[in-house]
């Protein structure tokens, strides 16, 4: 029966090799050689992050996810704009093997509705609201139609302080243990179409397809460790090349 098992992998020959790590180990490899250099600033807010802090943040969060009861291949949803906390949350869930969903900012109730059971999302993060939608009143109209939503984390809430006050209290064990349990052909991102030639389609992506994506597409456009990338397109589309900005930063 294994001979007539249909083959969907495969990998050309290329002059450059091609990555093979998880996005987190690939954080941790960059944070430990660019230590002290900027790796994320936010105009907004004043943050300036470099690669230690930014680290630390994403392994506090991603620890207590953990104790939070997340695991490899639970779906977290992201329905937010532009801001820090995606990006901490994007690779905190990479971290652990998570799978983030990322959500569009412009999504009413009855699309937010359609993604979070089609997903099977367990745990949504969400902003309070974002211009003039507010996103925790759409999050409460649906929530009643998606039973496998288990939790909901408003960013800044103190639900989501928690997190990091739990994640920076754990055990740094259990998440090099998490992350050992990884692979890079694990799925670890889900992406949607717009919708306008019917329901909208998720497109399941791995760390191998992200870490990639963004490392040649660096290579590409000649950023260098010495380049900053503004990125004023929203996060939630535009999510491979985010990648390969602050590992190349």
């Amino acid at each position: 029966m294994d001979r007539l098992r249909p083959v969907s992998y495969t990998s050309g020959a290329w002059l450059t090799p091609l990555l093979g790590d998880t996005i987190g180990a690939n954080l941790d490899r960059t944070a430990a050689r660019w230590a002290e250099r900027e790796a994320l600033i936010d105009y907004t807010t004043g943050i300036r992050w470099t690669y230690r802090e930014f680290l630390a943040e994403v392994d506090a969060l991603a620890l207590g996810l953990l104790a939070a009861g997340l695991g490899k291949g639970d779906r977290v949803g992201i329905w937010a704009p532009n801001c820090p906390q995606w990006t901490l949350t994007q690779y905190a869930t990479a971290k652990i093997g998570a799978i983030l969903v990322n959500i569009n900012p412009a999504y009413r109730a009855h699309e937010l509705r359609y993604v979070l059971g089609q997903a099977g999302i367990h745990t949504l993060i969400a902003a309070p609201a974002f211009k003039s939608s507010d996103y925790a009143a759409m999050i409460e109209q649906v929530r009643p139609e998606c039973p496998e939503l288990a939790q909901v984390v408003l960013l800044d809430s103190p639900q989501w302080q928690g997190l990091f006050e739990t994640g920076r209290a754990g055990d740094r064990e259990q998440l090099a243990a998490a992350q050992a349990g990884l692979s890079a052909d694990d799925p670890i991102n889900i992406q949607y179409t717009s919708g306008t030639t019917g329901f909208p389609k998720g497109a399941t992506l791995s760390h191998h397809n992200i870490l990639n994506n963004g490392y040649f597409v660096g290579e590409l456009c000649g950023y260098t460790e010495q380049d900053r990338i503004c990125i004023p397109v929203p996060f939630y589309h535009l999510n491979t090349d985010r990648h390969g900005d602050l590992q190349r930063c």
